[in-house]
């Protein structure tokens, strides 16, 4: 799990309301949450976090509270979740790739194949959204989606191709 973003922790209501509906999802699935330094400033102001986020906290509602983590090793925790449920549109594609499902705690995207071809929902700002989403994929019934076409890793050799023939028409036409 991941939460950073203004719209969902700044304002008091959504992240309570939000925090809430973690707590019951993480009743009955372990949860791990790398803590944003602005996310955990917020649940300290609220009152929902007084631990200090320290390293290998566990919590009694299953949420794990840690510190963040480099870029591979998330990477590695998300390529073995169940699901994972973000507000971070990188993660998104990254479950996508994964074939993980993703529960997307946020009103729009900037990601919208990860909803039509891959494996996010988009489940907004509501609690009963996420917890309904989240026990679907405990029940086994979570989008499986597919990895986009030209999502393969190659975008580099294809940019290079394209310069290479752009290159060789300016040639030609000197």
């Amino acid at each position: 799990m991941t939460l950073h973003r203004p719209s969902t922790v700044d304002d008091t209501r959504v992240l309570r309301a939000v925090w809430r509906a973690l707590e019951e999802i993480g009743s009955e699935i372990p949860m791990l949450f790398p803590v944003h330094p602005r996310t955990r400033k917020r649940l300290r102001d609220l009152g929902l976090d007084s631990s200090g986020i320290l390293p290998s906290l566990a919590r009694p509602n299953g949420i794990r509270l840690i510190a963040p983590l480099s870029y591979l090793r998330f990477l590695h925790l998300e390529s073995l979740a169940t699901l994972v449920i973000t507000d971070s549109g990188g993660i998104q594609e990254e479950t996508t790739v994964l074939g993980v499902p993703c529960l997307t705690v946020r009103e729009n995207t900037e990601r919208p194949i990860t909803i039509t071809e891959g494996t996010n929902t988009l489940v907004g700002l509501d609690p009963e959204g996420l917890k309904r989403e989240a026990r679907q994929i405990l029940c086994g019934k979570g989008k499986r989606g597919r990895t986009p076409a030209l999502w393969d890793g190659r975008a580099a050799q294809r940019i290079v191709g394209i310069l290479e023939r752009q290159m060789s028409e300016v040639s030609c036409a000197a």
